[in-house]
């Protein structure tokens, strides 16, 4: 009977074979599992895929999270997936979100919702059974996407339209639903450089200008969470050619004074920058010859290994008189002391921010990606034996000496130059 009255009320909306359909799904992973599982947990229980996945499939985009809405509140949810030996944990459960996990991926399914009242920053909402009062309550109608495990689609604000054609709409009120989550702000601008191929509308720029003070009232967690969701899609590099979204940004984030490096990327930048990691793109647009990055990494209370890799490339560029020195001999330091990682964030760095010597430096980019570390061939026990040396704080600092110098010399040390330092 719940099949039938599918196909009566949710027509089958005919997908194009994709690479990233929602068959592969089924045939990559155990999402089978979840929609037979809570399919066949009563009558009229459903689920289907939503938000993010749908919205990239359709767009023909890759993706990773996968996840799922149900018209069976959290309760019933973990009944259904306890009575088939499904894992879970209950990770926003206040909300409705219960994580799955089979096959060692996690599936966040979340419960169909209604808010019953919103501050801003955080929602009070109720369970529902209703599929159009969970698609209301959404931001945007690309965002309110439901299809099944055959991909038919539920769409009651026909989000796939406006994806198709480019349009980034908010769902009723831009206002109402700005005030109902100020997060929507930085989001509007992430899906419309990723999306749309239209101008702003002028009563929804507006509508942000107006509200944009309410950001100061979310966690500095979501603030940056959405701001990496950003750096890391494709449509950031739209971001510096956009003049009301920059304008938005800058008004959140006044640190990011450095976006118009992504103005003009030479060649090779624009063929790695989807291959580059949050943290280095933050250090781009971070660093500068103020404290600017250190008050943004203060602020926002970082993790200690982003404050380190942003600290380490703000101490070669800060300093004039290393800007344009790249020599083997320097990088070959870097390579050994701090590995491969730290170096490309340098070489990198330089290749973004500036567009001479370009060739050079990717040639000694793949210099080091071929060259394995080498190790130092002066072990302490060997130099005890031979130099009559006690251990201890002299040693140590004859062996850093020496360690040094290796490194200087390409890694090639004579036994000349160790008997200087230890006979002398």
């Amino acid at each position: 009977m719940k099949h039938f009255l599918n196909k009566i009320f949710y027509p089958k909306k005919i997908i194009n074979p994709k690479d990233k359909s929602f068959l592969e799904i089924a045939k990559t992973t155990k999402v089978s599992e979840l929609f037979k599982a809570i399919s066949n947990y009563n009558d009229v229980s459903e689920i289907r895929y939503v938000g993010g996945c749908v919205r990239k499939i359709l767009n023909n985009e890759k993706f990773d999270d996968i996840d799922f809405a149900t018209n069976i509140n959290p309760k019933e949810v973990k009944e259904c997936l306890n009575n088939n030996n499904i894992k879970f944990y209950e990770t926003g459960i206040k909300h409705g979100t219960i994580t799955a996990n089979i096959g060692e991926k996690n599936f966040e399914i979340t419960s169909l919702r209604k808010d019953i009242s919103t501050d801003g920053r955080h929602a009070i909402v109720e369970f529902t059974n209703d599929w159009n009062e969970d698609a209301l309550r959404r931001d945007f109608t690309i965002n309110s996407i439901y299809a099944d495990q055959e991909g038919n689609l539920f769409d009651p604000h026909d989000g796939a339209k406006d994806l198709k054609n480019g349009v980034v709409s908010f769902i009723g009120n831009p206002e109402k639903r700005i005030k109902e989550d100020y997060l929507r702000i930085l989001r509007y601008v992430r899906f419309f450089l990723n999306y749309s191929n239209k101008k702003h509308q002028s009563n929804v720029k507006k509508v942000i200008k107006q509200n944009i003070n309410g950001v100061i009232n979310l966690s500095k967690e979501r603030l940056l969470g959405e701001l990496q969701k950003l750096l890391l899609s494709k449509g950031f590099i739209n971001l510096s050619k956009d003049e009301f979204c920059k304008e938005i940004i800058l008004l959140i984030f006044p640190q990011l004074k450095n976006l118009n490096i992504f103005k003009k990327l030479n060649k090779y930048s624009l063929s790695i920058i989807s291959k580059k990691d949050f943290i280095f793109l933050l250090s781009l647009l971070l660093i500068d010859e103020t404290d600017n990055s250190d008050y943004f990494l203060y602020k926002f209370n970082v993790s200690n290994e982003t404050k380190k890799r942003i600290n380490f490339l703000k101490e070669i560029y800060c300093n004039p008189v290393d800007k344009n020195n790249f020599s083997k001999k320097k990088l070959q330091k870097i390579f050994y002391f701090h590995g491969m990682f730290y170096l490309k964030d340098v070489i990198d760095f330089q290749l973004f921010k500036y567009s001479k010597n370009t060739k050079k430096l990717i040639e000694l980019k793949e210099y080091f990606e071929k060259l394995e570390k080498p190790s130092f061939p002066i072990k302490a026990k060997i130099v005890m034996e031979k130099y009559n040396i006690k251990e201890g704080k002299e040693l140590g600092q004859k062996l850093k000496y020496l360690e040094n110098l290796w490194v200087e010399n390409s890694f090639k040390i004579t036994d000349k130059e160790v008997d200087k330092v230890f006979l002398s």
